[in-house]
């Protein structure tokens, strides 16, 4: 009974321990407007924490991603669009912060490297393929290595 009792306490700490935690909602702001709520989900979406590993605003916890969805917040309530402050994040975060960084010649690498790795790889496993079945083709069969031998050892009595 002692231990059941003992159980009960820990489960119960636990549960109002992260209780707090766990009813706040990360990144929930609700605008007067709902066409600013909506311009403010979308631009959480759009735009990405600079230090996590590859998450959007709306996903991270982090304290930098706190600090840009308030500037997210900001931006929007002092009437900017959404041009506008994709454009301040830029110049101040620089073209990673974007989730889809536009095609310009900064970017070409980024955008056409997967194709050029793929065209590459599939010519390495052409190549390889190709490569494997020619060598069989040329391997000759155990008759053939056997007369040949026969034929090799016959010319050396004859020296």
């Amino acid at each position: 009974m002692p231990r059941l009792i003992a159980a009960l306490a820990v489960a119960l700490a636990f549960a109002l321990a992260t209780a707090p935690a766990s009813s706040q909602q990360a990144g929930v702001t609700y605008f007067e407007d709902p066409s600013l709520e909506q311009r403010y989900r979308e631009l959480l979406h759009e735009l990405r924490c600079t230090v996590c590993q590859n998450q959007s605003l709306a996903d991270s916890d982090a304290g930098l991603a706190r600090d840009l969805r308030r500037e997210l917040r900001d931006q929007l309530n002092a009437g900017s669009s959404n041009p506008q402050i994709i454009d301040f994040m830029v110049a101040r975060y620089g073209e990673f912060v974007l989730y889809r960084p536009p095609f310009s010649p900064a970017t070409y690498l980024l955008w056409i490297g997967p194709f050029v790795l793929l065209v590459f790889g599939l010519i390495v496993l052409w190549a390889t393929a190709r490569g494997s079945q020619t060598a069989r083709q040329l391997q000759p069969t155990d008759e053939q290595a056997r007369e040949k031998a026969r034929r090799l050892l016959s010319e050396g009595k004859d020296v």
